[in-house]
């Protein structure tokens, strides 16, 4: 089985405090908090049958755009979008940690 990460439907779920994409009827998830004008994201899970297909980075993409268009500060507490941020330089300057001295 293969997915192709452009066609996947990332969406934010506001009532859940995540974006989310259903796959087959498995959920794979990025979770995070709002706190004033920073956005924390906490945890991504990718249901084991869909790991290695880019769901995870295709949802950090969505997540990372979104917190851009809103004019948020991101803490990448989360260890995949940490890595995500790191490979991605366009992100680093609105993620605490990146910034350059």
């Amino acid at each position: 089985m293969t997915i192709d990460p452009n066609q996947l439907d990332v969406r934010n779920n506001p009532a859940e405090n995540r974006f989310e994409v259903v796959l087959k009827g498995d959920v794979a998830v990025v979770e995070y908090m709002i706190a004033g004008t920073n956005i924390i994201f906490t945890h991504t899970e990718v249901p084991r049958a869909f790991e290695g297909m880019g769901v995870g980075s295709k949802m950090a993409y969505v997540a990372l755009e979104y917190a851009k268009a809103e004019g948020y500060k991101v803490q990448a507490l989360c260890p995949f979008i940490a890595a995500f941020v790191g490979k991605h330089p366009e992100y680093q300057s609105i993620t605490w940690g990146y910034e350059s001295t």
